[in-house]
C-alpha cells in the first residue's frame, strides 16, 4: 500500500549551518510550516567537530567554537519550533518537488514541498582523485576524518605526520595534531599558492614551525600494510614533478586535504544545473535553481571560507523560499541578465539577476583563480564600467564580494550582460 503524500511549505535538505539558517529565514519571512531534513542523529552539521574558534565574528561580533556556533542556531530553531527530523536520509527530489526520505522509525517518506531548500554541504576529494602511486597502507586519512577521529572519538590517528594539501581543514589538522602530540613534519602543496586563509597559514603553520611546501606534491607511498613514508618533489608549471627533487618523509600518517566538493548527487538527478567551476548549483538573484521553487545555499552551492557568509547565504535563501511559496517571486522573471566572469575571476553567485525580481542592493560572491597583488576588482555593465575597487591581495582561498545596486540596472534598461572583472590599473 502507498502511502500518503506529506504536504509542507518548505523542506530543507541539511541541518547543518546552512539549513538552519534557511529555515529561521523562512521563518523569518513568514513561511511556518517548515520541515528539516537531516541524515545525522543531531543538527549542526560539520561544525560540531571544529571545535577551534574563529567562527561568528561577522554574524556575532564574537570568536566562537565550531559547536557553540551551531548551537545559536539550534536554540534559536528550537524557540521558533521549527520542526525537524533526525537520522533522515534523503533519497531523492523530483523536478515537482515531491521529496522521498528514509529513516528508521518512519521508513519511507514522500513529501509534498511547496519550495525546497538544498543545504546538504560538501565532501572532501579522495585519494583517488589524486592518482598517487603506491599500495593501500592503514595511515592515510582526509583531514576531515583525521578531524572527527581526534575532536569527537578521541582517538589520535598516527603520531609522524605528513599532510598535502593546504586547505583551511588541513591547516588546521596540522596545529591540532602538534597539540596531541603528534609531529607534523610539513604540509605540501601542489598550486604556489595557499588554498587556505591567511590567518590559518599564520596561526596554524608560522606559529608552530610546520613548514609550508609550495609547488611541490606526494609522488609516492611507501608501506604495504601502514605508510612508512612519502615521497615529495617540486612541481613546474605544468602541475608535473620535477626529476631529482624527490625527498623522502618518514611518516605513519598521511592527511589528504585536497579540496572540498559540493554534494550534488541529489541534486543532479533531480536534474538542477550544475556550474562546471563550482560544481555546485546554477543559480540567480533569489538563490533559485534551474528547477522553479528549489533553492540552493552554502558549501552544497559553493565552497565557502567562512560559516558566517555561509548562514548570511542561507538566511536569504530561506527568505526567497518563503516568498516563492507565498506567490511573491513570479515564474515569469522578465529579462534576465547573465553575469560574466573573466580575467581572474573564476565564477560569481549568482550567476544570473532579474531586475525586476532582484533587492534593492545585491551581494555576488566569487573567487579568484591566483594570487593577485594591486589588482583593481571591476564591474561593467555593457561596456560601461561602474566599480572600480583596488584590492591589496587576493587569493583563491578567500571569498571576495561585490554589491549591484537595482537602481544601476534600471538606469541601464538595454544591457546585455554584467561582467565581473580583474585589471591592473
Amino acid at each position: 500500500m502507498t502511502k500518503e503524500l506529506e504536504r509542507h511549505a518548505i523542506v530543507v535538505v541539511g541541518g547543518g549551518p546552512a539549513g538552519l539558517a534557511a529555515a529561521i529565514g523562512a521563518y523569518e519571512a513568514g513561511e511556518r510550516d517548515i520541515l528539516v531534513l537531516e541524515r545525522d542523529t543531531q543538527l549542526g552539521g560539520i561544525l560540531n567537530q571544529c571545535i577551534h574558534n574563529g567562527f561568528g565574528l561577522h554574524t556575532f561580533q564574537e570568536e566562537l567554537t565550531g559547536p557553540e556556533y551551531a548551537a545559536r542556531y539550534i536554540a534559536l530553531a528550537d524557540e521558533l519550533g521549527i520542526e525537524r527530523r533526525l537520522g533522515t536520509m534523503v533519497m531523492d527530489i523530483s523536478a515537482d518537488r515531491v521529496v522521498t526520505a528514509v529513516s528508521s522509525e518512519a521508513g519511507i517518506t514522500r513529501i509534498q514541498a511547496g519550495a525546497v531548500i538544498l543545504a546538504m554541504g560538501c565532501r572532501e576529494r579522495p585519494r583517488g582523485a589524486l592518482a598517487i602511486p603506491g599500495y593501500r597502507p592503514a595511515g592515510i586519512y582526509s583531514a576531515g576524518t583525521a578531524q572527527r577521529l581526534v575532536n569527537i572519538e578521541g582517538q589520535l590517528p598516527g603520531r609522524e605526520i605528513v599532510i598535502l594539501g593546504s586547505g583551511d581543514i588541513g591547516l588546521i589538522m596540522a596545529r591540532r595534531m602538534t597539540f596531541e602530540g603528534a609531529h607534523v613534519q610539513c604540509v605540501a602543496e601542489v598550486m604556489p599558492y595557499s588554498g587556505g586563509l591567511k590567518r590559518n597559514i599564520v596561526q596554524c603553520l608560522n606559529d608552530f614551525d610546520i613548514p609550508l611546501l609550495l609547488s611541490h606534491t606526494v609522488t609516492r607511498i611507501e608501506g604495504r600494510q601502514r605508510v612508512e613514508a612519502v615521497w615529495i618533489a617540486e612541481v613546474d608549471e605544468h602541475m608535473k614533478p620535477i626529476p631529482g627533487t624527490e625527498v623522502r618523509y618518514p611518516c605513519d600518517t598521511l592527511l589528504l586535504s585536497v579540496g572540498l566538493l559540493p554534494e550534488n548527487e541529489l541534486s543532479r538527478e533531480a536534474g538542477v544545473e550544475l556550474s562546471p567551476v563550482t560544481r555546485g548549483p546554477v543559480v540567480n538573484e533569489s538563490l533559485e535553481t534551474s528547477i522553479p521553487g528549489v533553492f540552493a545555499c552554502g558549501n552544497v552551492l559553493h565552497v565557502h571560507d567562512l560559516v558566517d557568509y555561509v548562514s548570511e547565504e542561507a538566511a536569504n535563501a530561506g527568505a526567497s523560499a518563503a516568498r516563492f511559496v507565498q506567490g511573491a517571486i513570479d515564474a515569469g522573471d522578465g529579462q534576465r541578465i547573465p553575469i560574466v566572469a573573466t580575467d581572474g575571476v573564476r565564477y560569481t553567485v549568482p550567476s544570473s539577476v532579474s531586475v525586476t525580481r532582484m533587492p534593492e542592493a545585491l551581494t555576488v560572491r566569487f573567487r579568484v583563480g591566483n594570487v593577485f597583488r594591486d589588482h583593481y576588482v571591476s564591474v561593467y555593465l555593457g561596456d560601461e564600467r561602474i566599480q572600480h575597487r583596488k584590492k591589496r591581495v587576493m587569493a583563491p582561498g578567500e571569498m571576495e564580494q561585490i554589491t549591484l545596486k537595482r537602481a544601476e540596472l534600471l538606469a541601464h534598461p538595454d544591457i546585455e550582460s554584467i561582467t565581473v572583472k580583474l585589471e591592473e590599473e
